[in-house]
């Protein structure tokens, strides 16, 4: 009996790649200069850069069950980060639905799941969380990462370089480069491509948690950016008076102590020397697809769960609807044979995480369940808007985004913000109270209060807009027993385990 190969078998591999907090602008491919970026920049030559992705629950839990359920915050059900919700049990998942179709489908990295071990229809996972431990009620006492570091002789010492996973201090990595997630992850993935049922077409997700922090990049990265000149972030007029700001923007803003410049150029060189680690390993990975026979039948695709602000308009990590922290990088290439994308290509359509499920359904032939409310790339369909909404709290955010402009909306206070994403990309001008834009302003506030479902139907009297009353701010830490630490500089540090 003869064994088939992977072209052999007749159907296309599918490798799907993410990564965490790499904001979508923030790659050479896509006009940044100062990113080292090389393998993915000659990945997007080979297959489809869609420029204007969007991340429409910029942040970890909410966005991953998008891209795992082709679903939005309403079906999928969370938009506030809810770490105890396990996958709806009427939505087929992307892995389960390649399994359903004859795939062999494993992971390798961060899922962000509940439980924590949870499959979510992969055959297997190898896991790395990040040494997060979820204290109710399925905890895992570690992760497969953690178990290899125990196996190096290293147990418990991937945190000992001191920094915290969200804050924006830095130094190198403190052990030998192969110990690092990121080293970890590609090799793993590797592993996993070796180790395949050649006689059957494979799902690969790869999930790296860098650029995430902690900012511990390996030495010889960090150095890559040791002298460079990379471009300090930007700050619209609207953002430089803190009393100014709508209460959800001082929360944020008085989260990170990161205010002068050399802090700021330091967290910058070692988040780009985050990415450009991953874009080095993707080499390996792609390397190994090579040489099992494997890459010109496989269809690859990278991608994120949101971005980061960077600094800018003084703000840092996720949860806001600018473009740093919202638009992600998304990029297809299909397999060899398939003539459906153009190699090179840039496509300026609104796209949504919701959109990769059905696309890569798509692409690898298969019928797309009817629960997938996003759309196959594939088509020349065009989305009005996209509709963004993010915590249900004094956080609680709501945005429109239309080709010509994006609406930002704050609950507490009411707070509306206008932006021309044509000609102020960089956000720097606050349109809300201009009157030639008064139109704009109206419809898209419209298309807003027509979203609007569940408790959000609150903010609305006769049916206007009239959000939450406006509140003094007072920055309170959201965990428990802190005891002194007010800030996020020192409050949830992670130590020896």
């Amino acid at each position: 009996m003869r064994t088939t190969n992977d072209r052999e078998h007749g159907k296309k591999n599918v490798l799907l790649v993410t990564v965490d907090h790499w904001p979508g602008s923030l790659l050479g491919c896509a006009g940044r200069g100062d990113i080292l970026s090389p393998s993915i920049d000659a990945l997007s030559r080979c297959g489809v850069r869609f420029s204007n992705a969007y991340s429409a629950t910029p942040v970890c839990i909410p966005a991953r069950r998008e891209l795992m359920t082709g679903t939005c915050a309403k079906t999928h059900g969370d938009r506030g980060f809810n770490e105890f919700q396990e996958m709806p049990a009427g939505l087929p998942t992307l892995p389960q639905v390649f399994r359903d179709n004859g795939y062999q489908a494993y992971a390798v990295g961060k899922l962000h799941v509940y439980p924590q071990r949870a499959r979510i229809g992969f055959d297997d996972v190898l896991l790395n969380e990040e040494s997060r431990r979820v204290n109710y009620p399925h905890e895992m006492r570690e992760d497969d990462y953690a178990r290899f570091m125990a196996r190096e002789g290293y147990s418990g010492l991937n945190d000992a370089h001191g920094m915290s996973n969200n804050d924006y201090i830095t130094r190198p990595w403190h052990l030998p480069e192969h110990l690092h997630q990121t080293s970890w992850t590609a090799r793993q993935m590797c592993e996993t491509i070796i180790r395949r049922d050649p006689g059957r077409p494979a799902f690969w997700y790869c999930g790296f948690t860098a650029p995430h922090p902690p900012l511990v990049p390996p030495k010889t990265f960090l150095d890559k950016y040791g002298d460079a000149e990379i471009a300090m972030p930007e700050t619209g007029e609207w953002a430089k008076n803190f009393e100014d700001l709508p209460y959800c923007l001082k929360y944020y803003s008085s989260i990170f102590n990161i205010k002068t410049e050399k802090p700021i150029r330091d967290a910058l060189k070692a988040f780009f020397a985050l990415c450009t680690h991953i874009d080095f390993s993707l080499r390996l990975v792609i390397g190994t697809l090579r040489e099992e026979k494997a890459l010109d039948n496989t269809i690859i695709a990278i991608t994120c769960d949101h971005g980061d602000m960077l600094g800018t308009h003084g703000l840092w990590a996720k949860n806001v609807f600018y473009e740093n922290s919202s638009k992600v990088p998304f990029i297809i290439i299909p397999a060899e044979s398939d003539k459906r994308l153009k190699p090179g290509s840039v496509d300026e359509r609104l796209v949504e995480l919701r959109d990769m499920m059905p696309t890569l359904l798509d692409l690898a032939d298969i019928p797309i369940p009817k629960t997938v409310e996003g759309m196959s790339l594939l088509d020349s369909r065009r989305r009005d808007y996209i509709y963004g909404e993010l915590w249900e709290d004094d956080r609680a955010t709501r945005m429109i985004r239309t080709e010509k402009f994006k609406l930002i909306y704050y609950a507490v206070g009411n707070r509306l913000q206008l932006f021309d994403m044509t000609h102020d990309p960089a956000e720097n001008h606050d349109l809300s109270g201009d009157p030639a834009h008064a139109k704009t302003l109206a419809e898209l506030t419209g298309i807003l209060v027509s979203r609007l479902y569940g408790a959000d139907r609150s903010w609305l009297r006769d049916g206007k807009l009239v959000g939450l009353e406006d509140k003094e701010f007072a920055f309170k830490p959201s965990q428990e027993n802190v005891g002194i630490l007010k800030n996020r500089e020192l409050l949830i540090q992670r130590g020896i385990r």
